[in-house]
């Protein structure tokens, strides 16, 4: 499969990614619709999705998380795939393609939320942003609880968490229109912070949320 990954790579593909900070030691430089369509044909394949993790390759663990069984991962492995995160794509793919969908999604969003590591810290952040699109069927209150940690970390001045960490906030206020005022108070809640994560974090988030379409939106999910 290595093979398979470099032969459609091009160095000027790496060069790019770097541009949107997307960096690795390792990189073929090939690009996510050749991951997508390679994912399509394996399908699910953890077996085969451990061992191209282990290979430390941007592309190979874009993969993984792709075709990785999600009934076949376990907290370990969410941990150790966590501490090898170097850069937000293989993050975010991780989280909210796999490990969104694990019965461990909400306890490590939270336990990661509290770690020092950047690229661990926005997983927590991600996965619940993730799990506001992705679980369609859990109550609100499970989101409730993400808000208070959102306020507490919202200093955090890291591009990759500040962004997450908005990015959370953001998607948990559209969920519903319960959710939506809540947000919204603790949107403004961060903007008297003061720091300059927080204002940022905050007007961005608020200036979506309190947008009249996504009021109207909402208002329609109840109808």
């Amino acid at each position: 499969m290595l093979n398979i990954l470099r032969s459609y790579g091009d160095p000027r593909n790496v060069e790019g990614m770097a541009r949107f900070g997307i960096t690795s030691a390792k990189a073929f430089g090939v690009s996510a619709p050749v991951i997508r369509g390679l994912a399509k044909e394996i399908g699910r394949n953890h077996g085969l999705a451990l061992q191209l993790w282990q290979t430390g390759i941007l592309e190979a663990r874009a993969l993984a998380a792709l075709i990785g069984d999600p009934r076949r991962v376990t907290k370990p492995l969410m941990n150790t795939w966590a501490k090898d995160f170097d850069n937000w794509a293989v993050c975010d793919g991780a989280c909210g393609i796999l490990f969104d969908k694990t019965p461990f999604a909400y306890q490590m969003a939270i336990q990661w939320s509290r770690r020092t590591e950047e690229f661990v810290k926005r997983a927590g952040f991600v996965l619940m942003a993730s799990l506001a699109v992705h679980d369609k069927q859990a109550p609100d209150d499970k989101f409730l609880k993400f808000l208070p940690i959102i306020e507490r970390e919202s200093d955090d001045e890291r591009n990759f968490v500040r962004k997450a960490v908005n990015w959370a906030l953001r998607q948990i206020g559209k969920r519903s229109l319960n959710l939506n005022v809540v947000a919204i108070r603790y949107g403004k809640r961060i903007r008297r912070r003061g720091t300059k994560s927080a204002r940022w974090i905050a007007a961005d988030a608020l200036r979506e949320l309190e947008s009249t379409s996504v009021r109207k939106r909402l208002s329609r999910k109840i109808k």
